[in-house]
């Protein structure tokens, strides 16, 4: 048995990514060689995903938060997770990871009709083999190629429903044979090339299965062949089924995926990116809708629901300015086509209650049960480098110290206890329990914000020191809070500071409302679904109604409704920090739902409004349910509406051009420092859980060189 000391690793956050360190880095093969302690702001976990409850056993949520059926990393762990905390399903509703998470391939769009009015375009993914988080028989990579392939045929697939197949005498391209020698395929691309306009569908349909042919055969098969069939196939589309879309919504949008997905196939040959070694990353420094636009799609395609819902689903406007729409190209691409192409299962999948019980509340418990200690009340104020004249020669720089604020001090000098139980399920509380911190009363009546970065309050300091304290230390925090506590690291390295300029953040509102109606009361009648690419301020609504079940509001709510967006930065001249800006931007949001319900939702819900211009605010249930004497406007006040606007609750943006400049957890320029989150170059450069979770299990690899990178899902960097 070895007698080594173990190694002393300090992870600084604890959002997805920090979290998903200490899982892999307290694993019972690892628990003799790492003994980690995580440092928390405030009582809770859960950085951007962090939720609460509040009156009458309310979910709280910092926003909304779907995972999607490509989370193979994420869904991995918790599946793992839930396994080990082996709940008593007798006791706790949710025991299993299939209690917490549910299918919902339920998704939709919105659009402008040629009218005017907001159309919501619905559909129902199909159920996809296996489950997220299944064991895949080898490492999965997903080449640029299989994408390819797997669009044409969904394209095809698409045109067969829309309509016949019969073809008109001597316009049929000749059926492609599967296994074809790439001379015959190329003799017979020739004899498509030479023939006059694709006349019927059926011949489109033909001439595409020559087409995914010619794709899988490249780079075998010459670019200006494989182009030129490609041009050919697209005008057979257009001319088959163009002066049908005016008069018909369906085929219109059916035009729009055709359009893109040409597009798409038609930039990836151009760019070369079947051969280039980086992939997806060599488009990176063109926006999305530019790229596709270069590559032939229409104002129409790019400016539509799905393009919308594209930016939107990743917060994807710089400043939070709506008119500045911006997300690189080749991380877009990789993310739209991994969602569509890769889920299993169901598209969506939907937590039954909030994040912070489904998700962070079990990982507590399994990683305090594998001996995972936890300060909570600590917030990082710096991270102290050594000074470079003590480095020896090519030596590198290392952490020397971590410099904290203890917010508050647990009475006794014990742990905090930061979990409630309602209903049989452990959540965090929207508040802290005073009752366990000293002077806790006081604190609450000065109205103490633990979670505001501005809020400066302190018990004491701390000043954590290297070979003492810690060996390792692991960043977990947001990307808008690293200037303000890795202050020295900037100024050392170039690298970080070009980080810290290029990967911007933006800030997200979000708000929650429960209702007396049903969503089909309200007029929508399209079951419960997911809705991007819909109108300012709140492009993006979710029904959440399967929450209810796990609130205790003495008056039960018929319906819950999720609305989340960007935030736009304060125009200039206006704060932007401190304590009153973080009140000004809350009240923001709140003038931004209330304008929103009585404007806008009537596009979604029909009979909201008791008449034009104004919501039914009687619909709103009171928060715990009890009955207020608030009316009109006023009932707002009892729902729950969120500024994200702290740096580390700022959402990292994917803007082209930054996403070189992202620091790997697997190379951070310094010795005993490696870094985690959804700002870094994690494989999957977009901010969401799977980055979040990739990030923290490379964050682990720095450390231990364990997991194995070929066992991280969708990693395929050098």
């Amino acid at each position: 048995m070895s007698t080594r000391a173990p190694i002393e690793v300090a992870i600084i956050g604890g959002g997805c990514a920090a979290l998903t360190a200490a899982f892999e880095l307290s694993r019972p093969a690892l628990r003799e060689r790492y003994h980690v302690t995580v440092y928390q702001l405030g009582w809770r976990l859960g950085g951007k995903g962090a939720s609460g409850r509040g009156a009458g056993g309310r979910i709280e949520e910092h926003g909304l938060h779907l995972w999607m059926g490509f989370y193979d990393n994420a869904f991995r762990m918790m599946r793992e997770c839930y396994a080990e905390a082996a709940r008593d399903p007798r006791v706790c509703p949710i025991a299993d990871w299939r209690d917490g998470w549910k299918p919902d391939s339920s998704s939709a769009v919105t659009d402008r009709s040629p009218d005017g009015d907001w159309l919501p375009w619905q559909a129902c993914f199909p159920p996809a083999p296996g489950l997220p988080g299944d064991p895949f028989p080898t490492p999965r990579r997903w080449p640029i190629s299989h994408y390819l392939v797997r669009s044409v045929a969904l394209l095809r697939t698409l045109l067969e429903a829309a309509g016949s197949r019969s073809a008109g005498p001597g316009d049929r391209a000749p059926r492609p044979a599967p296994g074809m020698g790439q001379d015959a395929l190329a003799s017979a691309i020739t004899r498509v090339l030479g023939y006059g306009q694709l006349a019927s569908l059926a011949a489109v349909l033909e001439a595409m299965q020559l087409f995914e042919l010619a794709l899988e055969a490249l780079p075998g098969v010459p670019e200006q062949m494989v182009l030129g069939l490609h041009d050919r196939v697209k005008r057979g589309i257009r001319g088959v089924i163009e002066e049908l879309v005016r008069q018909n919504d369906e085929l219109r949008r059916l035009w729009e995926i055709v359009d893109l997905t040409f597009a798409v196939i038609h930039g990836v040959i151009r760019h070369r990116l079947l051969i280039d070694p980086r992939g997806f990353d060599a488009i990176d420094d063109y926006d999305c809708r530019e790229w596709l636009q270069m590559h032939g799609a229409s104002e129409r395609s790019t400016h539509s629901g799905l393009v919308r819902a594209l930016y939107d689903l990743a917060f994807g406007y710089e400043d939070g300015d709506v008119t500045r729409p911006r997300i690189a190209a080749g991380q877009a691409l990789r993310g739209a086509l991994r969602a569509f192409f890769t889920y299993r299962g169901a598209f969506f999948w939907k937590m039954q209650a909030g994040m912070g019980d489904v998700v962070f509340a079990p990982l507590y418990e399994v990683l305090r049960a594998r001996g995972v200690r936890f300060e909570f009340f600590h917030r990082l104020r710096n991270i102290a480098l050594c000074r470079p004249e003590a480095l020896a020669p090519n030596e590198r720089p290392f952490v020397q110290a971590l410099e904290l604020d203890v917010q508050a001090k647990v009475r006794g000098g014990r742990p905090y206890e930061p979990l409630v139980t309602i209903g049989g399920l452990p959540c965090w509380p929207s508040q802290p329990d005073w009752s366990q911190l000293e002077t806790g009363a006081a604190l609450a009546e000065q109205g103490v914000d633990f979670e505001s970065h501005w809020d400066e309050h302190r018990a004491e300091t701390k000043i954590l020191e290297v070979s003492r304290d810690f060996d390792l230390v692991v960043l977990g925090v947001g990307v808008g809070a690293v200037p303000h506590v890795a202050r020295e690291l900037v100024a050392r390295s170039p690298r970080w500071r070009t980080m810290v300029a290029s990967c911007k953040s933006v800030a997200t509102q979000a708000f929650q409302i429960w209702m007396r109606a049903d969503m089909e009361q309200l007029g929508w009648h399209g079951g419960p679904v997911n809705i991007s690419g819909f109108v300012e301020p709140f492009d993006t609504w979710a029904d959440m109604q399967q929450l209810i079940a796990f609130e205790r509001m003495p008056e039960r709510p018929r319906s819950l409704a999720y609305f989340c967006s960007v935030l736009p930065d304060p125009p200039p001249g206006e704060p932007r920090e401190g304590p009153e800006f973080r009140i000004a931007q809350a009240r923001r949001v709140r003038d931004n739902a209330i304008r929103f319900l009585d404007r806008d939702v009537v596009h979604l819900w029909p009979r909201a409004h008791a008449e034009p211009g104004r919501f039914r605010w009687e619909l709103l249930v009171p928060a715990g349910g009890a009955e207020t004497d608030q009316h009109g406007q006023d009932r707002f006040d009892s729902q729950f509406w969120q500024a994200n606007v702290d740096p580390t609750s700022r959402y990292a943006l994917a803007l082209p051009g930054s996403l070189q400049h992202r620091i790997s957890p697997l190379d951070t320029g310094f010795d005993n420092l490696t870094v985690c989150g959804d700002y870094t170059s994690c494989g999957f450069n977009e901010g969401c859980v799977e980055a979040a979770v990739m990030s923290g299990m490379l964050a682990a690899h720095a450390v231990s060189r364990s997991p194995a990178l070929e066992d991280i899902i969708g990693y395929d960097h050098p």
